[in-house]
């Protein structure tokens, strides 16, 4: 693997100064390290002191940072300058979240009116089913809301339901379906009155294949109990762009919420995509949570690099992917209530940077985008710990944790932060086979209870779990996202990694389907050899 020429001094730096150097010995140089490599924030503590870095280090990725002129693509986001430029669309999510009173254009027009009316009407169509003022076809009110999303249209709204479910209506039943798979939906209804239930369908288009199959399904579950086709306009509404397809739908275009073309999919759950988690929490909760975002985006605009959370965040993993060859990062949060914060992440980081060429379309020659993972601890420790201790693998890792428990009980949030702190030493410093046969294990056993150590890490401490933190937290990894893409000059915001599959998808759609009894033949195969075997062997196992 070579970098560019620009990466030269950090390069030279981590083969002469770093590859091997231990975290023992940076803290036994330096007892104050715990505290310099800290930085108190927004109602955030972040603890990077556990990262086999050094002034010197730091100096150098944010050098590298000023080279690939990272400020002057934060400004051209922020300004929206059309930074998607296979798409040719600005990049503007930060919008979404902005003041009332701020400006923010695209093609010469201020975008933040918009926003807010949107939202304004979101927060009046939430309080009516909040209420029970909204009433189904007859004249039940609503009591279970189901989002019919995909990716991005589902993996926000339904990590900030489950993040945010302490604040939640607890009358109302959310639940939410994107999986094709007839499962999904199956499971969503199965216990539900359709007189009682909402449909939210999140389609951009309208056409999303995912979505609208499971929209249909959910429109003939509704009519096979309300036999009515004025009932659809009671029990959908739309996040769409598309007010004909949304009507050709039944759905009543009053009661539709649109979105805009520079709101990326795996950017948009403050958006009109968020719906569903406004019903849930409230409008101003909502608002709590944009606020909570706006902060981080206001914090990522104007900090200097050497005290900017996201800036840092994402240089320490450009470190880790490029010079030690770590090829993940496991996010860990020490909270139930983020058991789904991983899988959000994994979209937002994983279909951003996962490119292989640069903006000018020339293939990179050195690593972009690590996959991102995790679970809630301490669940994880018990799963695959074992490995982030013990393995071949060098897994640098994201511990987040709360100081107050927004569900008190007993000595439980004590245990809990006792293990958030733990984990974090022992993969820093280890335990060496010295201090292990000094503890009484024979020779033999010794090497298998050795710690090697040296496992970075850093920690995210917040006081509690509110919307307004969530939305920081979110905001924290978006622009940790941007910031590696920058340094590896690729585009974070498309995605076309997507299409190939959803082409030949459609084309192998018809294939599967059970000729009309008419006798026609069933549609030549013209695939690969392996491909053309396995459409076969379902059309027959469907004949059996």
């Amino acid at each position: 693997m070579t970098f560019p020429a620009k990466w030269g001094a950090l390069e030279a730096h981590y083969s002469t100064k770093m590859r091997d150097l231990r975290l023992r010995q940076l803290f036994a140089e330096d007892p104050q390290r715990g505290e310099r490599f800290t930085i108190d924030v927004l109602g955030l503590y972040f603890d990077y002191s556990k990262h086999r870095i050094t002034t010197e280090t730091v100096g150098l990725l944010i050098d590298l940072a000023q080279q690939c002129e990272l400020r002057k693509h934060i400004d051209a986001m922020f300004a929206g300058e059309k930074i998607n430029i296979t798409e040719n669309r600005a990049v503007l999510h930060v919008a979404l979240r902005a003041p009332r009173d701020e400006q923010i254009f695209v093609d010469g027009k201020d975008v933040v009116p918009e926003v807010h009316a949107v939202l304004d009407r979101m927060a009046a169509f939430c309080e009516q089913v909040r209420s029970g003022a909204w009433k189904g076809h007859t004249g039940k009110r609503i009591r279970n809301v189901i989002n019919i999303g995909i990716g991005g249209s589902d993996l926000g709204p339904v990590m900030a339901y489950e993040a945010l479910k302490y604040y939640s209506q607890r009358d109302l039943t959310f639940r939410f379906v994107s999986n094709v798979d007839g499962t999904d939906f199956v499971e969503a209804t199965r216990d539900l009155d359709a007189e009682e239930t909402l449909f939210i369908v999140s389609s951009k288009t309208f056409t999303t294949l995912e979505t609208m199959t499971n929209a249909r399904s959910a429109r003939e579950w509704t009519l096979a109990s309300l036999k009515n086709e004025k009932a659809v306009a009671k029990h959908f509404v739309a996040v769409s762009t598309n007010t004909a397809k949304v009507e050709e739908f039944g759905i009543d275009s009053a009661n539709m919420f649109g979105f805009w073309d520079w709101v990326g999919g795996r950017y948009s759950m403050d958006s009109a995509i968020g719906l569903s988690t406004m019903i849930a929490i409230g409008p101003q909760q909502f608002r709590d949570m944009l606020g909570g975002f706006h902060a981080m985006d206001e914090h990522f605009r104007t900090t200097p690099f050497e005290r900017n959370l996201p800036v840092l965040m994402g240089l320490l993993a450009v470190w880790y992917n490029d010079f030690f060859d770590a090829q993940t990062v496991a996010v860990l949060p020490y909270e139930q209530y983020l058991k789904r914060f991983p899988a959000y992440l994994q979209q937002l980081t994983m279909e951003s940077n996962g490119k292989h060429v640069t903006l000018q379309g020339a293939k990179v020659d050195y690593q972009t985008g690590p996959i991102y993972w995790g679970e809630p601890g301490t669940n994880g420790q018990h799963s695959f710990y074992q490995l982030i201790h013990q393995g071949t693998k060098l897994i640098p890792c994201d511990f987040i944790g709360f100081m107050k428990a927004l569900n008190p009980l007993g000595n439980h949030h004590d245990l809990l932060l006792a293990n958030v702190f733990a984990q974090a030493e022992a993969l820093a410093f280890g335990k060496t086979t010295e201090e292990v046969k000094a503890s009484g294990t024979p020779d033999w056993l010794a090497p298998h209870k050795t710690f090697e150590g040296n496992r970075p890490s850093t920690t995210i401490l917040a006081d509690r779990l509110t919307p307004e933190t969530l939305g920081k937290l979110i905001a924290l990894y978006e622009h940790s996202v941007f910031t590696q893409g920058t340094i590896w000059e690729i585009d974070s915001f498309d995605q076309w990694g997507v299409e190939l599959g959803k082409v030949l998808a459609e084309r192998i759609i018809p294939e599967l389907a059970t000729p009309e009894p008419t006798g026609n033949a069933e549609p030549p195969l013209q695939h690969d050899s392996s491909t053309n075997a396995l459409i076969q062997r379902y059309r027959d196992g469907k004949r059996k």
